[in-house]
C-alpha cells in the first residue's frame, strides 16, 4: 500500500465515522423530539435545535475530507501517507464517539423540553459543550 492509499483510507475512515456518529446521533434526538411533539406540536421550534445538534460531526468528517483530498497528490511516501491518515483519524474517532454522546446529552434535554420547555435555552448548552471537542479535533486535523 503505498502512501496516497493510506492517506485515503484516513479520510475516508473520517468520513465514514463521523457520518455514522452523526447517523446514529439524528436517530436518537429524531425518536425523542418525535415523542415530544407528538405530546405538544408547539414545541417544535425549541426541540428541533436539539434533535439536528448531531449532525454536526458528520458535516466536520465531511469538511476535513475534501480540504485534505486536495494533499493527496503532494503525497510521495508512505510517511507522507501516515501523516495524512493520522490527520484525519483523530477527528473520525472523536466526531463519531461525540455524535452519540451529543445525542444522549441531547435526548435527555429534548425531554426536559417536553416537561418544562421555559428552560429549552438553557438546555442547549450541555451537548453543545460535547460538541466542543469535535471542533478541537477538526481544527487539529485542519492544523496538522
Amino acid at each position: 500500500m503505498d502512501g496516497q492509499a493510506i492517506g485515503m483510507l484516513g479520510l475516508a475512515l473520517c468520513l465514514i465515522l463521523c457520518g455514522a456518529g452523526s447517523a446514529y446521533g439524528l436517530y436518537k434526538t429524531g425518536a425523542a423530539a418525535a415523542g415530544v411533539l407528538a405530546e405538544d406540536n408547539k414545541k417544535f421550534s425549541k426541540v428541533i435545535v436539539l434533535a439536528l445538534l448531531p449532525a454536526t460531526q458528520g458535516i466536520y468528517g465531511f469538511v476535513l475530507a475534501v480540504m485534505k483530498s486536495s494533499g493527496l497528490a503532494a503525497i510521495t511516501d508512505v510517511a507522507g501517507g501516515w501523516h495524512m491518515f493520522l490527520a484525519a483519524i483523530g477527528l473520525g474517532i472523536t466526531g463519531m464517539l461525540s455524535a452519540v454522546l451529543q445525542a444522549k446529552t441531547a435526548v435527555a434535554c429534548i425531554y426536559a423540553v417536553g416537561k418544562n420547555d421555559e428552560g429549552s435555552g438553557k438546555y442547549i448548552l450541555f451537548p453543545a459543550m460535547v460538541e466542543f471537542y469535535a471542533i478541537l479535533a477538526l481544527v487539529l486535523g485542519i492544523m496538522i
